[in-house]
């Protein structure tokens, strides 16, 4: 048996919660390091895993040698390694598991790259032309080859040339045996930045609070000091302007830069702004791209070839070299809180901590920061720079405020457009402006009952009503994905049909009700529905950005962020549903909506105007947003906030209970969270259903804990499973730092 004189410690791609140690075999201990991918035995067959410690002695009598080594280059560079151990702490979840969320699946499964046979010329460009008189009358498909040769700078790709002079590959090999030609195999790289082109712009002359914030940025990268900076400015005040200033002071100190944005609709205006300023030195990353594509973005970050990497929140985990900057565009924005799985991770907070890390400048930049970041920069954690204009000579948009009830009074039933919004629209298309109609719910109808019985549709699986999508003629369920198609014509329950009826309204009804009122409108929709497939957004907001539409219905995929100078009319239709949902940040949601959504409006040379459709034209929070007063909604909130012992002021962790019994499930939780054992300054919170009580058949029992250290509920929580494991048939999800209480 080997003697070894390293050992290591591997977390295993599987379900196993601690590292198991190996022996590694002498001929592989000089290349052993930690974060590589490494194959390993387990019971007989051989697992993936990554290699969490590199030690001179074991605690175990006997270890089974590592396997092999699935690359030699560790796929997690050190900085990125401790970043996945403090998330494993703090957001309670298993290394494993953060693991599969830092590391792409294609870069976990070695997806290969993607290799392309290229022709090149094997003599000088005189010798081809002799040779290519020559075969012209007896040999015409091989003179075809050295005719394209010829013209090509440096080669062509077989496919292309096979394509292009229309021959087989047979020419080509016997052009390859004369030693005219060379047939190589090279590396293609599928980035998705190739064949794109863009105009070349120049950076703009900043305002003097532009110019404050840039300099108090670039300080602390010239200092290669770690700060976090709150970057406020209302909607259209150039704060692109400045990441992307800030961007280029970082890459003349020879340091990288990792932009996030929140959604793929926006990732397409970003670069197109980053790419006409910045060439090549982009990599983008986010789900929507292919396997392929993301191996070789991932490989061109981890090479140095990219230094400015964009994307959604995983982009923050890529393997950037010496990183000076971390940006988190729409910093408010739920989409960077991962809910659904573990980890539940925040992706602006993950950059604060990997700035911190890597001695980086964190800028979190929002129109309407949430109350967690304004706390922060208020208290002298974080440095707040304010941007109180618009960047050009625009200005804030005109807002109304539309009561719908007194709408619904004059039209004598439910409308979805109120009067002064039709006027508007009308002068819009009259004078060729755009305008973008605001509905945060997808579909055509929300909801389909029986008048006789009262009986609603709901999902069989779900505790949700269903959908009607006319276009698809289904009813369906947000949650599952159940479909029923054509819908049922009578009631299940009292068996009638004339007594069935449809309620609510979601984009698809708004696009028809548009196309009745203005026939002669050129309408577009942005929902879940019409952005399934890939490039799907950016070619829909190319279309409107292009003013081939006049007027965009969209969900909130449309409300932040997005730059259409030829929008001058926004209408948000039904902007006050979430204030009727029992969480404690439903008005920062609301404020966050409207604002953002206002914003969208009068970015260009025209001016804009905002009209706001509500059923609550006197509520506070309404009032506030319309009026961009950001700083009294805040005061207001905050000491809300502090009464009732809220985020900032503290923190919460929601756990979560589901089981296909709900009596069991619910026994369990109960049984569980009594023995969470917590100090007097902690709460624990009463069990109570979810939101959503059931989604897929698995019901839903929730309690909150709140207290000042997550750290300190993480471990009661440790404490209380190894009282109490759980059984195979419940589970428990951990969220820590929600952004929903409720659901």
């Amino acid at each position: 048996m080997e003697e070894y004189s390293t050992f290591v410690s591997v977390v295993l791609d599987l379900g196993f919660d601690k590292p198991l140690d190996y022996g590694v075999p002498n001929l592989m201990s000089p290349l052993i390091k930690r974060g590589m991918q490494v194959q390993a035995p387990l019971r007989g067959v051989l697992r993936t895993g990554y290699v969490v410690e590199v030690k001179k002695q074991t605690s175990f009598a006997k270890v089974l040698p590592l396997h092999s080594l699935c690359s030699e280059e560790e796929l997690l560079t050190e900085e990125v390694f401790e970043l996945a151990l403090w998330m494993s702490r703090y957001y309670h979840s298993p290394l494993h598991q953060i693991l599969k969320t830092v590391l792409p699946a294609s870069i976990r499964h070695q997806t290969p790259h993607k290799e392309q046979y290229f022709v090149a010329r094997a003599a000088s460009k005189e010798t081809l032309r002799e040779a290519c008189l020559q075969l012209r009358m007896k040999h015409p498909s091989q003179a075809r080859v050295l005719d394209r040769l010829l013209l090509a700078d440096k080669g062509i790709f077989l496919s292309e040339l096979l394509e292009k002079a229309d021959i087989s590959r047979s020419p080509i090999e016997s052009l390859e045996k004369q030693g005219l030609v060379r047939l190589e195999k090279i590396r293609c790289d599928r980035s998705p930045l190739i064949g794109e082109e863009y105009f070349k712009t120049q950076p703009k002359e900043l305002n003097e609070a532009q110019k404050k914030a840039l300099t108090s940025i670039s300080e602390a990268l010239e200092a290669k000091k770690f700060e976090t900076h709150l970057l406020h400015g209302i909607t259209g005040s150039g704060k692109t302007e400045v990441y992307l200033q800030a961007i280029e002071h970082a890459l003349s100190l020879s340091r990288s830069a990792i932009m996030l944005v929140p959604e793929i609709s926006l990732t397409a205006q970003t670069i197109e702004r980053f790419r006409s300023r910045f060439d090549y030195k982009i990599a983008i990353l986010h789900h929507r791209l292919s396997q392929g594509e993301r191996t070789d973005e991932w490989h061109r970050i981890r090479r140095g070839d990219a230094q400015i990497v964009i994307g959604a929140r995983s982009a923050l985990f890529c393997p950037v070299r010496n990183l000076g900057m971390i940006i988190v565009d729409e910093e408010h924005d739920g989409a960077y809180k991962q809910s659904e799985e573990s980890p539940c991770y925040h992706a602006r907070d993950v950059a604060v901590m990997r700035g911190k890390m890597s001695q980086a400048v964190v800028v979190l930049g929002s129109a309407t920061p949430s109350l967690e970041s304004y706390f922060n920069a208020k208290s002298g954690k974080y440095k707040l720079a304010t941007l109180p204009t618009r960047a050009t000579q625009a200005s804030l948009p005109r807002v109304h405020i539309v009561d719908m009830k007194k709408e619904h009074a004059k039209a004598g039933g439910f409308t979805s457009f109120s009067e002064i919004l039709i006027d508007k629209m009308k002068e819009r298309l009259k004078h060729g402006e755009q305008t973008i109609l605001f509905l945060n719910r997808r579909g055509y109808n929300t909801s389909l009952n029986c008048k006789e019985c009262g009986h609603i549709f709901h999902c069989p699986a779900c505790d949700l009503t269903l959908t009607f999508h006319r276009g698809e003629n289904t009813l369906s369920c947000h949650l599952c994905d159940f479909r029923a198609s054509p819908p049922p014509s009578r009631c299940p329950q009292c068996k009638k049909g004339e007594a069935l009826k449809y309620h609510g309204i979601g984009t698809e009804a708004v696009e028809r009700s548009v196309h009745a009122l203005f026939p002669e409108a050129r309408t577009m929709r942005i929902d879940g529905d019409t952005t399934k497939h890939k490039g799907s957004h950016e070619k829909l907001l190319r279309t409107f950005s292009t003013q081939k539409a006049d007027i965009l219905i969209g969900t909130q995929m449309v409300s932040k962020g997005l730059h259409f100078p030829a929008v001058t009319l926004v209408a948000a239709l039904n902007c006050d549903s979430g204030l009727h949902i029992p969480d404690f940040r439903a008005s920062e949601r609301v404020f966050q909506q409207i604002t953002q959504v206002a914003g969208r409006a009068g970015r260009g040379e025209l001016p804009g105007e905002v009209i706001i459709q509500t059923q609550m034209p006197d509520n506070l929070t309404i009032q506030q947003a319309s009026g961009h007063h950001f700083e009294t909604f805040y005061a207001s909130e905050i000491e809300s906030r502090k009464m009732f012992e809220f985020p900032p002021f503290t923190h919460l962790v929601k756990l979560t209970f589901s089981g296909q019994d709900a009596g069991k499930t619910h026994l369990l939780a109960q049984k569980f969270c009594s023995r969470i054992l917590l100090p007097t300054s902690y709460f624990l919170f009463p069990i109570v259903p979810s939101g959503y009580a059931k989604i897929k058949n698995m019901f839903r029992f929730q309690c909150l804990i709140r207290g000042p250290s997550v750290y300190t509920i993480n471990h009661a929580i440790q404490q209380a499973l190894t009282h109490i494991p759980l059984p195979r048939s419940i589970r428990l999800h951990i969220d820590v730092d929600p952004l929903s209480t409720y659901f």
